[in-house]
């Protein structure tokens, strides 16, 4: 089972769209997938279930959120009672193979809040210690997940490096950077990526330092960007896009996917409320079949990396 964190500290980029749509093209080749929506805007969620029903089923009890909060409580929620199959995507799937939710909560935000005060400590062994144990709770939650029941989990982050994101990124093998080819969506990207490597270099080092307990250290790797809503002139990406793209190839140690997903506002605007993915919806002509074209090519590649 491996597990790959989707990151930008940028909204807008179409982190849930290539979430939802990657995992969607997966499970179509038969691949086992799991979806962890972590984002407190919920619209991982929201594209595969409905909001009445979210309220209705799963809102109380049945969240991310909800697990967080029940480690103080005498009986802690098991990680994998969350987990939610699709009837629309499995109906869509016809068999081939499966696609798994774990939802997120609009409150989510103010349960990260609470988590930063469980920071603190009487001595810096303790502060070491707390900063551990706080930041490794989604890696061991899961870890209790069966790793035959899932070929690939694929966490959807915030728009930001709170302490979610970073529970995400301890509990992952890889970084999957999604990002718009603008000014805005890539300045960031370099930012982001020394983030990750002072918290893996951090909680490395809290590790190995810890004493009577032992902690296994960390190494996600990043697997590269993929841009983003790109508009294309003469077969390719206009010019204005295609300078951005190549600024992100140049930068030391990030690479950039060599597909793309073409920008159609209409298509992927339209896609969570039939609560099914576009690249399961069955096109097959003109502009919307490009679309799904790239999305299954961002796929493809994904797969090659991973070696899956």
């Amino acid at each position: 089972m491996k597990i790959v964190s989707v990151i930008n500290y940028k909204g807008g980029v179409g982190k849930t769209s290539l979430t939802s749509n990657l995992g969607a093209e997966l499970a179509w080749r038969g691949k086992k997938v799991l979806m962890l929506d972590l984002d407190p805007q919920t619209s991982l969620t929201f594209s595969f279930i409905s909001p009445d029903v979210w309220e209705e089923k799963f809102s109380e009890d049945r969240t991310i959120k909800s697990w967080l909060e029940s480690f103080d409580s005498p009986s802690p929620i098991d990680l994998a009672s969350l987990i939610y199959t699709p009837e629309r995507v499995e109906t869509a799937l016809r068999g081939r193979g499966k696609l798994d939710i774990i939802s997120s909560h609009l409150g989510l935000i103010n349960v990260d809040l609470e988590l930063a005060t469980k920071l603190g400590g009487g001595t810096i062994a303790q502060v070491k210690k707390n900063f551990i144990n706080l930041h490794k709770t989604l890696k061991v939650g899961l870890s209790t997940i069966d790793s035959d029941a899932y070929d690939v989990v694929l966490i959807d982050c915030p728009p930001n490096f709170n302490i979610i994101t970073k529970m995400a990124i301890i509990a992952c093998d890889y970084i999957l950077v999604p990002a718009r080819p603008d000014f805005l969506s890539t300045m960031g990207i370099d930012y982001l990526i020394r983030n990750v490597n002072g918290l893996v270099k951090d909680y490395n080092d809290f590790a190995n330092m810890a004493q009577g307990e032992k902690f296994d250290s960390i190494d996600p790797k990043v697997l590269g960007v993929v841009f983003t809503m790109i508009q294309e002139y003469g077969g390719g990406p206009m010019q204005a896009h295609a300078q951005f793209m190549n600024r992100v190839k140049g930068m030391t140690g990030i690479s950039a996917f060599p597909s793309y997903i073409k920008r159609n506002d209409t298509l992927f605007a339209d896609a969570p409320e039939l609560g099914v993915p576009v690249v399961l919806n069955g096109y097959n002509s003109g502009s919307h079949q490009s679309v799904v074209d790239g999305l299954e090519n961002v796929a493809s590649d994904f797969r090659k990396y991973l070696g899956i």
